[in-house]
């Protein structure tokens, strides 16, 4: 796969995520079903994209000790956010109803460190490892010095309201092209020696 997909398909999908939520919730509720289903599945094929920003964003800052260190914080909060969203989705094929979910999600969450790992610390990761990774490609020139303030735009939204996850996809959009553009003037041809 071209790496310079990665960085428009993951903010692409996510404004995907963030529109079906958004119809998913008109009726006053949010899942099971459809909607909820195919929002976290859009959701979950973002964060298999990002992986490879994270790779390729790694790289373009010199796969140093810090990049790597941002990246691997990355990697791992998108294995918790996955983890999140697959547990979102088998709760929608077992519930009948929101009350239904709610009851599933209490005794999940209950679970010793479940509720950190999956729901709140392990997260957090992967924000604070996508907003470091490109902190430092902004401070090597590698990217405009307003493309962390996208980043940072689009992270803090849907902790104001999750209604603006679209809004956020689009500010990630507009910092990740350019990325896309440098993915692409620096990728080492096929038949290049490693």
């Amino acid at each position: 796969m071209n790496p310079r997909i990665a960085f428009v398909a993951a903010p692409l999908l996510v404004l995907a995520y963030g529109v079906i939520r958004i119809l998913d919730g008109l009726d006053g509720s949010r899942g099971p079903g459809l909607a909820w289903t195919s929002g976290h599945l859009a959701f979950i094929a973002a964060l298999a994209f990002f992986v490879s920003t994270f790779l390729q964003m790694r790289r373009l800052a010199g796969r140093d000790t810090l990049s790597t260190v941002s990246a691997s914080a990355g990697i791992i909060g998108i294995l918790a956010v996955g983890t999140q969203f697959a547990i979102d989705i088998v709760v929608g094929f077992l519930s009948a109803d929101r009350a239904g979910m709610s009851v599933y999600f209490d005794r999940i969450q209950a679970v010793p460190g479940v509720s950190f790992l999956v729901y709140d610390g392990g997260p957090l990761l992967f924000f604070l490892g996508q907003l470091a990774l490109v902190v430092q490609l902004a401070v090597a020139r590698r990217v405009k010095i307003w493309t962390p303030f996208l980043v940072l735009l689009d992270l803090l939204l849907p902790f104001v309201d999750k209604d603006l996850i679209p809004l956020g996809a689009v500010c990630l959009l507009l910092s990740f092209v350019p990325l896309a553009g440098q993915v692409a003037r620096t990728a080492r041809p096929a038949h290049a020696p490693a």
